[in-house]
This record gives structure tokens, C-alpha cells and sequence, in this order.
């Protein structure tokens, strides 16, 4: 392979500017263009946040995508074409698991609770037995790569007591028991914060719905960090309607942006946040650093980072 010309796709002004992403690389010996689907005639790669499909029209021989998942590019068309897919996958430890502790402490100190006082200008306390420390509580951390043992690292700081899930069941740092996804319901069932960081696949699609629901505790919170399809989201509502748990925390939906009419909004212990856990000001950085050194690989015949196919 051979990169001459690398386009900096449009989409990825959904998360910043493509022009921070071109003078970052500007000193990279391809040239490094801003582009839309009608201009991706004369790329060898494109670095993307969405799949077009102009990608498998255009003869590209590299797509990068700005994201860690990759749920939405075609991978037995890319491997039918010969188009190699790289991903963004240890970027995002930093961000999202101080994101998801950010959820966290916020149900804690009822943060959320103020915040919408102070909207309505009324002075307002919380009952006196609803706030709590994160000091001593269990979490349980579903899904257990770069995402979950960000949050696993930070929760740990705080003197969480952190279990988690993952495939193989092997320990991680920061994790005091690892289950496998066959033992979800017995993970779950102690953890006053259930986060999930799983990638969406065939196995994780719907992953948690009632049955998990109804394995948590009454005063348990949901965090999902992850995808949304990974949660019933149907299930999910009637779990909140019916005090099956406390709360959720939630950055990603099955639909988004989240619809309008969506019980979700309106519920007292929800926070939505618009699928923006990864998001932070050096992101173009982060992607910059990946795409050069994909780059250097490529010159120099050696395997590429974070390959899919």
C-alpha cells in the first residue's frame, strides 16, 4: 500500500474541527485534505467519523475511523474489496472513564439534583439520607478494554470496590474479581454502579435488558458508556418506572439524537448526555498520533495499529 493522499472526511466535524486534524498533519508526507463524498477521487485513505458509501466507490485502500467502535462499517465489504479499516481504540481511557466517574459522583452528591434547583431558582435540599460517598461502594464494570479499565483505574482511586466482566475472566489492574458473561447476573447483583464499556456486537446487542434489571439492586445505577442497542431500552424505562433500580446514566441511546417524545428526558434520576464521553479538546491530537504513525508503518511494511481488517 501506498499513501500519497489522506482525506480528512467531513464527519469528523462532529467531534472537531477537520481543520485541526490537517494542520496537525500537515508536516506528514502525504497530502492531507479536508474532504466530502464527492471528493475522495484522488485519496489513497480517508480518517472518518461516519461511513459513507462513497468509501467502497472511491477506490480507497485505508479507512481510518475516529471512533473506537466500528459497528458501522460494512467489514465483509471492506474485506471484500481489500480496504483496510483501522479503528481508534486506546485513546479514550482518560476521558471516558472520568466521564463515567463523573456520572457517578454526580448521583453521589446529587449534583444533577442542584443543578436543575438552581434552573428553577429554588433553594433545595436533598432528603438527608440521599447523598453518599463513592468511599467503599461497589462497582461493576462491564466490559473490561481500554474503555472499562479507564473507568475501573479511577474508580479505584476513589476507593471503589471494583469487580468487572469480561470474555475470558482473566484479572485486570484495578479489578478485585473478574466474572465472565455467563456470571452477569451474579456481577451485577452487589454493585450499587453497574458501568457498561462493551463494543457493539452480535453478542452484546441487547445484552442487558430485564433479566439484568431485575439481578441489580433496588438502589443500584445504570451507566452506559458503551452503545446504546447494548441496553433494551424499552426494558430499561420499565425498569426505572417501576423502582427496579434507582437511576441511569446515560450517553448513548438505540436512536439517536435521543427523540423528543422519549420518557427518558423527563425522568428525576436519568441523565442524558449527548453521546459525548470520549469528547475533549485534544481529540485531534490523539487521532493525529494514530494516523501518523499507521503512516510510518506503512513505509516502513510493518503491521498497522489497531487493524480490524
Amino acid at each position: 500500500m501506498q499513501v500519497r493522499r489522506i482525506g480528512v472526511h467531513e464527519s469528523v466535524s462532529a467531534v472537531f474541527p477537520p481543520e485541526r486534524l490537517r494542520e496537525a498533519l500537515s508536516d506528514l508526507g502525504p497530502a492531507i485534505p479536508v474532504v466530502g463524498d464527492d471528493e475522495l477521487g484522488d485519496c489513497d485513505a480517508v480518517v472518518t467519523f461516519g461511513y459513507s458509501e462513497t468509501f467502497l466507490d472511491a477506490d480507497l485502500k485505508w479507512v481510518h475511523s475516529i471512533q473506537a467502535g466500528y459497528d458501522r462499517f460494512p467489514l465483509d465489504a471492506f474485506e471484500d474489496e481489500g480496504v483496510v479499516l483501522t479503528n481508534s481504540t486506546g485513546i479514550h481511557d482518560a476521558s471516558v472513564g472520568e466521564f463515567a466517574v463523573g456520572l457517578m459522583l454526580s448521583f453521589a452528591r446529587r449534583l444533577y439534583a442542584y443543578v436543575r434547583s438552581q434552573q428553577s431558582h429554588e433553594w433545595a435540599s436533598p432528603a438527608w439520607d440521599e447523598p453518599f460517598t463513592l468511599d467503599g461502594e461497589r462497582l461493576c464494570v462491564v466490559g473490561l478494554g481500554t474503555l472499562g479499565q479507564g473507568i475501573a483505574e479511577r474508580a479505584d482511586a476513589l476507593g471503589m470496590e471494583v469487580v468487572g466482566v469480561r470474555r475470558s475472566g482473566d484479572p485486570t489492574p484495578h479489578t478485585e474479581e473478574v466474572f465472565t458473561p455467563d456470571d452477569l447476573g451474579e456481577a451485577v447483583a452487589d454493585a450499587k454502579f453497574v458501568a457498561l464499556a462493551v463494543p457493539l456486537t452480535d453478542e452484546t446487542e441487547g445484552l442487558f435488558g430485564a433479566a439484568e434489571f431485575a439481578a441489580m439492586r433496588e438502589d443500584a445505577y445504570l451507566l452506559n458508556v458503551a452503545r446504546g442497542s447494548v441496553v433494551v431500552q424499552d426494558e430499561l424505562v420499565a425498569a426505572l418506572r417501576g423502582d427496579e433500580i434507582a437511576g441511569a446514566g446515560l450517553d448513548v441511546f438505540e436512536e439517536e439524537p435521543l427523540p423528543e417524545d422519549s420518557p427518558l428526558w423527563e425522568m428525576e434520576e436519568v441523565i442524558v448526555t449527548p453521546h459525548r464521553a470520549a469528547a475533549e479538546r485534544d481529540y485531534f491530537r490523539h487521532i493525529a498520533e494514530l494516523v501518523r504513525e499507521n503512516v510510518e508503518r506503512v513505509d516502513a511494511g510493518e503491521e498497522m495499529t489497531n487493524r480490524i481488517i
